[in-house]
């Protein structure tokens, strides 16, 4: 039991501040306040359902994917923080109303598509796809089948726990910055799009001096 706990501790404390979902709730809401409550509520409970598939393969089988494809880690690290760099620079720098008061329309007549950019690189972005591999690499080698079904099960329940969370931080996006009124929304999300930025531009930089570790002196 103690095995678990720690596992479920350690899976959940790595990808929360990493995937941030209180801090992205702005966001969302801004790039989807034309849309009705409904699809609002519609689009948290698939990026939530996604998260938890984009995390747990990276978890058991991420390591294996890129060994197999003869990716490196900081590799990953690189181009992913590339597409969360320019992901970020495009939110800072568009036209985005944070208005979440604005009428509520259908604009396109079209789904919301709930994988890009809700799901990755917004939410399960490279920063937290690489926490979830190395977790899944490391995991220690025990002969005891229990032992290890414990820790598994420990990892899998924290990223529950956590696509629990970022459910419920999108769903109820509207009300939990509503307070703010649509001049303090907006500064938040043009603060957010500039922290998103200043990531990816980190990721790209951890994954450079990992390529640099990886060739030696």
């Amino acid at each position: 039991m103690n095995a678990f706990a720690n596992a479920f501790l350690l899976t959940y404390a790595a990808l929360f501040p990493i995937i941030n979902p209180v801090g992205n709730a702005p966001i969302i809401l801004s790039m989807t306040h034309s849309r009705t409550e409904h699809e609002r509520a519609m689009l948290a409970w698939r990026v939530a359902i996604a998260s938890f598939f984009l995390l747990t393969g990276s978890l058991l089988v991420g390591s294996h994917v890129l060994e197999f494809f003869g990716i490196s880690l900081p590799v990953v690290r690189i181009g992913g923080g590339l597409v969360v760099t320019a992901f970020g620079w495009r939110m800072l720098n568009s036209g985005v109303s944070a208005d979440s008061n604005a009428p509520v329309t259908n604009s396109d007549g079209q789904p919301l598509e709930s994988f890009y950019p809700y799901t990755m690189p917004l939410t399960v972005g490279p920063g937290s796809m690489s926490v979830a591999i190395a977790l899944g690499s490391q995991r220690p080698a025990y002969d005891d089948l229990a032992s290890l079904a414990m820790i598994g099960g420990g990892a899998l329940i924290g990223i529950l726990a956590l696509c629990i969370t970022i459910y419920v931080c999108y769903r109820f996006a509207e009300r939990t910055v509503k307070w703010l009124g649509p001049s303090g929304v907006n500064v938040v999300v043009r603060l957010m799009a500039f922290i998103l930025l200043c990531i990816g531009i980190q990721i790209i930089w951890h994954g450079w001096q990992g390529l640099i570790l990886l060739r030696g002196p």
